[in-house]
């Protein structure tokens, strides 16, 4: 349900983001045509970018371009395929280089997002070219679709994804293996080769066509499982490298399913608390929710889409990534208790990335795809219902959905997966700037603290906040805000330890 979902993409969905595609002429500065610029850009030909599907091309000031790399990085000389990128040239004199940035999910859009995501990093683009790519299995990149819009609204209402009987446990299974079996058919032989070490070694690849001797980096939420096998892979090529709403990385299918069980109640419980209820009865009486529209789903006024368990759970999901996204959320509890299901559904749309027409985004297909490959393990669902118990002690709410979960998203994939956990230590790397946030619901804080501890000594350093919300690099917070900035910009790591309250 939840996964390692982008930091902005549900802030974006609930229409909480409201920046725009902006930018000026600095963008035009230098190689437009890819000749070399003195920069060490002579590697990519960027130019005007364009439109992709629905969304339009970003403002003035914004460059595309596509690099190929290997599509099996174990044969460097075979078959290619192509990365799309997206830049902003930096607007000072004092150029530090490049900054790269991933936004999560796995699956979300870089080309798409960091437009959106440059008012936020406006000071670091005063030394820094801002740059985003898709990675490869995603969006511009080779993206892979697993199945079609009418078939996605299809099993969002007959596919219960907590299932109570014999027939909806093999539904649920069913539809599980027929989803890989759409990703292998688009995706072919790419399947095999969209895992994070293979997207790492892109990113290496990127940073050389840059023209960067190190690699500088902000990773958000999946991005920093992305940076942490970067650091493990090339830890000599470690330049400046900040990790936000940080993945545990010592966690396999079954611990990350826990530990957003953890985040999403704490966060629930945060709520609860700001609207002064008891989080206890509070979660039982959204427990209880959940189970009336187990049985009876809710009418909405979109046509005749109802408002299912599971939908009902993905909406109250979405709001839970950011504080400012509470109001949202009573708003739309209140509603369903009088028996309308509009509000909790349309949160759900934006969370599935559903649009008015009935058109849905595909960062779940491609997060899925990526997220298999790196899972060796994959639970039955025997072992799973056994495990059901543990998740529903943790929270009656989000247990019995992230339980099932770990047995569904992977079951029956097309293609093996290739580890357990990520390999993240990086002995000699400089200094590495982990975030976590007390409240984070989907990449809960104690993962940063194993973050640091794993990247190693001297390499990890640890930044905590107390806040709100997925992600804390603007989010609100000036201690963490100038904290970044100040590493980014000169170089220089907070003491291990710190907080920013």
């Amino acid at each position: 349900m939840a996964r390692f979902v982008r930091w902005t993409a549900l802030v974006v969905a609930a229409g909480l983001l409201t920046a725009g595609c902006t930018g000026d002429d600095s963008g035009d500065r230098g190689a437009q045509d890819g000749g070399d610029d003195g920069r060490g850009t002579s590697a990519l030909d960027w130019g005007a970018c364009k439109a992709s599907g629905d969304e339009p091309a970003p403002g003035k000031g914004w460059q595309c371009a596509t690099l190929k790399v290997p599509l099996d990085w174990s044969k460097p000389d075979g078959e290619t395929i192509g990365l799309a990128l997206i830049r902003a040239r930096s607007t000072g004199d004092d150029r530090h280089g490049s900054l790269l940035f991933n936004f999560g999910g796995p699956g979300g859009s870089g080309v798409s997002m960091l437009p959106s995501y440059a008012g936020t990093a406006a000071k670091l683009r005063e030394r820094y070219d801002l740059v985003s790519w898709d990675p490869r299995g995603v969006a511009a990149s080779e993206g892979v679709r697993c199945r079609s819009d009418k078939d996605i609204e299809a099993a969002e209402a007959e596919v219960d994804t907590t299932p109570d009987t014999a027939d909806e446990e093999k539904t649920f299974l069913t539809d599980a293996a027929d989803f890989g079996q759409g990703c292998e058919k688009s995706a072919g032989k790419l399947l095999s080769h969209v895992s994070t070490t293979d997207t790492a070694r892109d990113l290496d690849r990127i940073r050389e066509a840059l023209g960067d001797d190190r690699l500088n980096y902000l990773g958000i939420s999946y991005g920093t499982q992305l940076g942490g096998v970067y650091a493990h892979l090339f830890p000599q090529k470690v330049g400046r490298l900040t990790l936000d709403a940080v993945v545990d990385p010592t966690a396999d299918a079954v611990g990350h399913a826990k530990n957003q069980t953890l985040g999403f109640q704490r966060a629930l419980n945060n709520y609860l608390k700001s609207t002064g209820k008891d989080p206890q009865q509070g979660s039982r009486e959204i427990a209880d929710l959940l189970e009336r529209l187990d049985a009876e789903p809710l009418p909405t006024t979109s046509g005749d889409r109802k408002l299912t368990e599971s939908l009902a759970l993905t909406g109250i999901v979405l709001p839970l990534y950011t504080k400012e996204g509470w109001p949202a959320l009573t708003l739309a509890l209140e509603s369903a208790r009088k028996g309308d299901g509009s509000a909790l559904l349309a949160l759900a749309d934006g969370y599935n990335e559903r649009d008015p027409s009935g058109q849905y985004g595909t960062m779940t297909h491609s997060q899925r795809a990526i997220q298999c490959l790196d899972s060796e393990k994959r639970p039955s669902a025997a072992e799973v219902k056994a495990l059901l118990p543990e998740f529903e002690e943790i929270s009656p709410v989000f247990g019995p959905r992230l339980g099932w979960d770990v047995a569904g998203w992977c079951h029956d994939w097309p293609v093996p997966g290739q580890s357990d956990t990520p390999e993240v230590s990086a002995p000699g790397a400089d200094p590495i700037l982990v975030i976590g946030n007390t409240g984070d619901p989907a990449t809960p804080y104690e993962g940063a603290r194993r973050m640091a501890d794993e990247l190693g000594k001297d390499v990890g350093v640890l930044l905590t906040w107390k806040g709100e919300g997925h992600g804390a690099y603007g989010s609100g917070s000036a201690c963490v805000d100038s904290t970044v900035d100040t590493f980014f910009l000169k170089g220089t790591p907070p003491k291990d330890g710190k907080v920013c309250s």
